[in-house]
């Protein structure tokens, strides 16, 4: 897997709960997201991280979730163009900040493409097609990892928000994720996770660690099976608005 060394995280505003949501598990609360947050800032600094942390933009409520601003390589950052109109403008403020390390690329209309959808496992992506990410973004990101040395394949999602809500990719050929998306995984292993636990198929790895949200004994112990040095996390808040541990930095 590949190391980190820097990260871009944005802190939740007060109009966090103003956000687009599916869950139906009621309206967050700011003050247990801040300290959610803040346990997520330390567990990245734990992890051997620099962490560049961005105010909160009242603009934007989704704005903490800035994994779906940029698709990063080890070459370059490619700007990315969610497909919410709410949240177009959320990528120029993280294009002012990751433009100081990296080179800039960019997905153009009439491309969507969010960041969520995208999953990297070694020097190949997997791009989920979904109702934020559509084909035009997809080939033009395809376009742009050929580029710099990597493939790119296109997986429909049905059922799911983003493609990394349902699949993980954990190190060392190892995978967690949902029954649907078991064909990216196949011939390696993968964790299925079961549907009362669906939420805990967004994992991070962050150099030796596996961050996992807190709460889901099951997965929990397959995970753990494996060796992997876990960190647990409450994701609470974040989940009540659709978001997940990979949503909330851009590691790089």
């Amino acid at each position: 897997m590949h190391q980190f060394t820097r990260a871009i995280v944005r802190k939740p505003g007060k109009s966090f709960a103003k956000g687009i949501t599916t869950s139906n598990l009621g309206k967050p609360s700011f003050e247990l997201a801040l300290e959610q947050h803040a346990a997520y800032r330390e567990m990245l600094k734990q992890s051997g991280i620099d962490v560049i942390v961005l105010e909160a933009d009242e603009r934007y409520p989704d704005g903490c979730f800035v994994e779906d601003t940029a698709v990063v390589t080890n070459e370059a950052a490619i700007i990315t163009r969610p497909g919410d109109p709410s949240r177009l403008g959320e990528e120029e403020s993280i294009l002012q900040t990751i433009s100081k390390y990296k080179k800039i690329e960019r997905i153009t209309a009439p491309g969507n493409l969010e960041g969520g959808d995208i999953l990297r496992v070694e020097k190949k992506f997997y791009i989920g097609i979904t109702k934020r990410t559509n084909t035009e973004g997809a080939n033009q990101l395809a376009q742009l990892l050929k580029k710099y040395g990597y493939t790119a394949t296109q997986v429909p999602v049905k059922n799911i928000l983003h493609l990394k809500t349902g699949i993980a990719y954990l190190g060392d050929n190892n995978f967690i994720g949902v029954d649907e998306l078991k064909g990216i995984a196949q011939g390696k292993n993968m964790i299925k996770v079961e549907q009362s636990e669906e939420y805990s198929a967004n994992c991070l790895r962050v150099n030796d660690n596996l961050i996992i949200p807190k709460g889901f004994p099951k997965s929990k112990s397959q995970i753990v099976s494996l060796g992997y040095n876990i960190i647990e996390l409450e994701m609470s808040e974040f989940r009540k608005m659709d978001g997940g541990l990979t949503c909330l930095s851009l590691l790089f």
